[in-house]
């Protein structure tokens, strides 16, 4: 029998069959240990819970991250434009922003509160409660324009190339599993599919890469490795996709990605992610009631910087595989065949990869991580939904209502942004790659969260109107720009008529530059608010400052070797973008 055919066999479907059915018994087994755990527990201190160790807060933050986009998107812009896009995934160094600076303000703020807060609590807090509304609303938008769609569309993407599936047939079978997953599962079941995926997704990725490497060189993963970068620089005519940077506007990928402004585009957005996102900020300030500072501060910058050194590896996971499969298309006999101006055939990069490069039986196993990946992806955005919208919109409007009145309407509230992520996804598939528009998308709302939150803890005289109107306008102007964007092509269509013609500055601006200028917009207009609005309350004030014992804590919280293990973080970020300048 050929152990290494090109298509699911037997074997592959009875690995799969077991593990599904090996994984519905763990899930069922961690929510009833969870349930007995919920009624010996006092609630509070449940809800508040342990303070995990730093190995372990760097791996959550790193299963965090790694979500439907990465299986699919990264891969795919690494078979179309190779690395140009790794400056959104090269972000370890970001992390560690978190750790240093972002975590002694958070913790503050939670000593002040005597609660673990939210980002919407602290934006109720430091501003406006409308404008802790508006980050819930953002979220939902978010939520419909980027996860949802994302997700069902990385669904369908993944068993049209491994499976044969019809496109809307895998993205629609993908959200119905999901759903009725998120019915029984709840939020446990997504924490032990995260358990499950991990181990799975990064064996898996880095066979697929180094088998894929080794069939590139006929044997020889150096040899592979060396073909790969010769095939990748002879793309684009002749101007390569092995450089992060792009400088000569005769290149074809200089419109996308001009000159160095591409670092500073992907830092903002980075900035946002990594720093105030409540995806991420949630699993670094886990701890029990009345925790010592230091101890707090010191495990969560640990957990930041192991996760600054975990996030070296979705580049050689995801991205560098794009690339190898972009290469064996040019191989004869590969098996894989791509039409690199098509983001519909790059897209499904990995996939292929996993279809032709992988030997029967592990094909199975790798594809119940992807599988655990994406439902766990979708599943935690249901929830998440589900919570944002009962919470912040529905209990203040209807109180006192029952519990199970609350918790259908949050599922009401699900499926109508399920339907709409899904009524968004053929505009979508109009706009690119799949990681290219999830990035766009994101440098249209990242610039608002940025000036918001970082005026907010590092400036006194920022006016609660100043932050309220700066994240509400911020986040207007970006999605009056996402629907330019969706009327031009991007900037690319001819538009005729005074209007469009008088516009041009605004929806024709390449994207990043767009980011850039609409960053400075918002902190310099949000600086001017300030001076014509009241002033923050004492209160408000005094929770961002910090006295002398809370600075002799954050300084007790590190040591030499902190700083080390930081500077290798920054030294391998550098050593990556240095191979690849």
């Amino acid at each position: 029998m050929n152990w290494n055919t090109n298509e699911f066999i037997w074997l592959d479907w009875a690995v799969l069959a077991v593990g599904v059915v090996a994984i519905v018994w763990a899930i069922y087994r961690s929510i009833k240990k969870d349930r007995e755990k919920m009624k010996g527990a006092d609630s509070q201190d449940y809800l508040f819970g342990k303070g995990e160790p730093w190995y372990i807060i760097g791996a959550a933050i790193f299963a965090a991250n790694i979500g439907s986009e990465h299986l699919v998107g990264l891969a795919g812009t690494g078979a179309k434009d190779g690395v140009g896009m790794a400056h959104w995934e090269m972000q370890g160094w970001m992390i560690l922003i978190l750790g240093w600076l972002f975590v002694p303000f958070y913790q503050l703020l939670n000593t002040k509160m005597g609660k673990i807060i939210t980002m919407p609590d602290f934006l109720k807090f430091r501003y406006t409660q409308r404008t802790g509304s508006w980050l819930s609303i953002i979220t939902l938008i978010a939520y419909v324009l980027t996860k949802v769609s994302v997700t069902a569309f990385t669904g369908g993407i993944f068993f049209e190339y491994l499976l044969g599936l019809p496109f809307w047939y895998g993205a629609i079978g993908l959200i119905a599993i999901t759903a009725v997953f998120t019915v029984f599962g709840g939020m446990k079941g997504v924490m032990t599919l995260s358990a499950i995926q991990t181990p799975i997704l990064i064996i898996g990725s880095f066979l697929v890469l180094f088998l894929g490497l080794s069939m590139l060189g006929n044997g020889n993963i150096v040899e592979g490795w060396s073909q790969m970068m010769d095939v990748c620089n002879a793309a684009h005519d002749g101007f390569g996709t092995t450089h992060m940077f792009h400088t000569n506007p005769d290149d074809p990928m200089y419109p996308q990605f001009p000159g160095y402004v591409v670092f500073l585009g992907a830092s903002i957005i980075g900035f946002w992610y990594w720093c105030t996102d409540q995806h991420i900020v949630q699993r670094v300030l886990g701890q029990t009631k009345g925790e010592d500072n230091t101890t707090v501060m010191k495990r969560a910058r640990r957990g930041t910087i192991a996760a600054g050194y975990f996030k070296l590896l979705p580049v050689f996971m995801f991205l560098i595989p794009g690339m190898v499969a972009f290469a064996l298309s040019q191989k004869a006999g590969s098996g894989i065949i791509m039409d690199i101006t098509n983001s519909h055939d790059t897209d499904g990069a990995f996939a292929m990869m996993v279809k032709n490069i992988l030997p029967a039986g592990v094909k199975g196993l790798v594809t119940i991580g992807f599988i655990c990946a994406l439902v766990a992806s979708l599943a935690a955005f249901f929830n998440s939904c589900a919570t944002l919208f009962t919470e912040d919109f529905y209990k203040p409007m209807k109180k006192g209502m029952s519990e199970s009145h609350y918790v259908f309407v949050g599922r009401v509230a699900t499926v109508v942004v399920v339907l709409l992520g899904l009524a968004w996804m053929p505009i979508m598939m109009n706009m690119g790659n799949l990681y290219s528009y999830l990035q766009d998308i994101q440098s249209l709302i990242a610039p608002a969260m940025v000036a918001v939150f970082t005026l907010g803890i590092f400036s006194k005289r920022i006016t609660p109107k100043a932050g309220e109107w700066g994240l509400i306008g911020g986040f207007l102007i970006g999605m009056l720009r996402l629907l330019t964007n969706v009327l031009t092509n991007s900037g690319k269509a001819t538009m005729e008529g005074a209007f469009w013609e008088n516009t041009t500055w605004f929806w024709q601006t390449n994207w990043l530059i767009f980011e850039v200028w609409l960053l400075v917009f918002i902190i310099v207009a949000m600086f001017i608010i300030s001076c014509f609005t009241p002033k923050p309350s004492k209160e408000q004030i005094e929770a961002i400052t910090f006295t002398g014992s809370y600075k002799k804590a954050i300084r007790d919280s590190w040591n030499v070797w902190d700083v080390v293990a930081s500077l290798g973080v920054v030294a391998l970020c550098a050593a990556f973008y240095i191979y690849f300048w």
